[in-house]
């Protein structure tokens, strides 16, 4: 933990008396500040917006407008543990058609695995086989790093008063709720929305509403010890595979299934909703965003190590001696990933994925990665080369600029740069609000050079 600690010199904010709007305020071994500035409170470890922690799913909702409820049909019976979902965004071939995937994987390659090879062998080919692949990287990622995201439960209800979402899930005899506040524009819509991991860090333009997502109240992040708790573990045992962030997907999936049901009321376009966090909640958006093939638009913000960065160009930045966090310091410090990915985290190369794969499980959705080149302990670096290897896939699938990368410095951890507003503008113009935009977007002002002979030993293919 002590590299940590080192992030504070990188952080003015944090020296004030008060930390500011994202910044730290609590956790183990924290000596800084406790208290937020006006304006925001301080919540697990870090200020967000507001005046209050975000609400409990026990929270009593406002009576003023009749509640809308409706009733998801099941969609299976089976244990919700067995089986990794599939997220491939292309349309699939039929049953039977897809190569296996090895019960066992054995693995060992330094350099970025090859996005579009098949574990067994072959390599894609057509966009049909992509989705194929695609599969097979969401069953890998589950396996060895995440752990298990249950498909959708056998009921999921969903009620909304006033601003307030109240989503009702029941699976295999148990049964939780939890709520998501709506801030909506004004007008009728419906609009499109973004769904925010606590509170949106980013401006959202006129136009589009916020939903935002308590995770912490679906899985606990506070430390080590949160491993197993939150409703999430309430449903489906403390002894579940899935990290946090998998469990913050399953969540993001259920208020997505939430939203379908009560749309006639809502005044929220289903069909245009995109995600966003910032820091470990920009992780948990990324994965949201790879796992949820209903969301549009995909917007992490400063998610480095465990999210927009590669685990392998975050240990050849440790190699040479730039204080980054790496898969061996993250597991220890939080309960983020599953515990099957504790044994690769000293030994990287033998790890079948990476995180430029996570951008390939969102293609060609759109993505739209931000950045901040101050940030070496977050991997600035290492998201660079990363999510360039990540815009091969989108390349392939002829969809180029549907993905975009805007990495910006000299400003605090999740802290909106003005200089980056046009490129948000483009991506949620284009994704969320159906405008006609240049979303050919991949830039950096760090002086960085990705050495793709070095990281990459595949190419790219033009998928039919």
């Amino acid at each position: 933990m002590q590299a940590l600690f080192a992030l504070v010199a990188l952080l003015p904010a944090f020296v004030a008396a008060q930390s500011q709007v994202w910044g730290q305020c609590g956790g183990i071994g924290w000596n800084g500040p406790t208290t937020c500035v006006s304006g925001s409170v301080c919540t697990k470890q870090n200020c967000i917006p507001g005046t209050a922690p975000p609400a409990s799913s026990s929270s009593t909702t406002s009576t003023t407008v009749p509640p809308t409820t409706t009733t998801a049909p099941p969609t299976s019976t089976g244990s919700p543990t067995t089986s990794p979902t599939s997220t491939a965004t292309t349309t699939p071939p039929g049953p039977g058609t897809c190569p296996a995937t090895p019960a066992t994987v054995t693995y060992s390659n330094s350099k970025l695995p090859d996005p579009f090879g098949f574990i067994a062998g072959g390599r894609a080919a057509t966009k049909a086989d992509f989705a194929c692949r695609q599969a097979e990287i969401s069953t890998l990622f589950q396996r060895y790093e995440l752990g298990t995201i249950p498909g959708k439960p056998q009921s999921v209800t969903a009620s909304l008063s006033g601003n307030t979402l109240t989503i009702n899930v029941s699976d295999q005899g148990k049964s939780i709720s939890f709520t998501a506040s709506i801030s909506k524009p004004s007008g009728t819509g419906p609009f499109p929305a973004i769904i925010a991991y606590a509170a949106p860090s980013i401006p959202i333009p006129a136009g589009v509403a916020t939903i935002n997502f308590n995770n912490d109240d679906i899985a606990a992040q506070q430390d080590g010890s949160s491993r197993g708790k939150g409703k999430f573990f309430t449903l489906y045992g403390s002894g579940h595979s899935a990290g946090a962030m998998a469990a913050w997907a399953w969540g993001v999936s259920r208020i997505v299934d939430a939203l379908e049901l009560v749309q006639a009321n809502s005044g929220i376009d289903v069909k245009r909703l995109g995600v966003t966090g910032c820091s470990r909640n920009g992780k948990g958006a990324f994965i949201a965003g790879a796992f949820e093939p209903r969301i549009a638009l995909t917007i992490p913000q400063e998610s480095g190590s465990g999210g927009s960065a590669c685990w392998r160009l975050s240990d050849a930045m440790r190699t040479q001696g730039k204080d980054v966090q790496t898969a061996s310091e993250i597991v220890g410090e939080n309960v983020w990933f599953s515990t099957n990915f504790n044994q690769f985290s000293t030994s990287v190369p033998k790890l079948s994925v990476d995180h430029h794969e996570l951008a390939a499980l969102v293609a060609p959705r759109g993505l739209f990665v931000i950045e901040n080149t101050s940030m070496e302990w977050l991997g600035n670096e290492a998201t660079n080369g990363c999510m360039r290897a990540g815009q091969k896939v989108y390349q392939a699938l002829g969809k180029p600029d549907a993905m975009g990368f805007s990495q910006v410095g000299n400003h605090n951890h999740c802290q909106f740069p003005s200089s980056q507003q046009a490129d948000l503008n483009a991506f949620i113009g284009k994704f969320l609000l159906n405008q006609s935009t240049n979303t050919n977007i991949m830039k950096t002002d760090g002086s960085f050079t990705f050495n793709e002979a070095q990281w990459i030993d595949w190419t790219t293919p033009t998928l039919s």
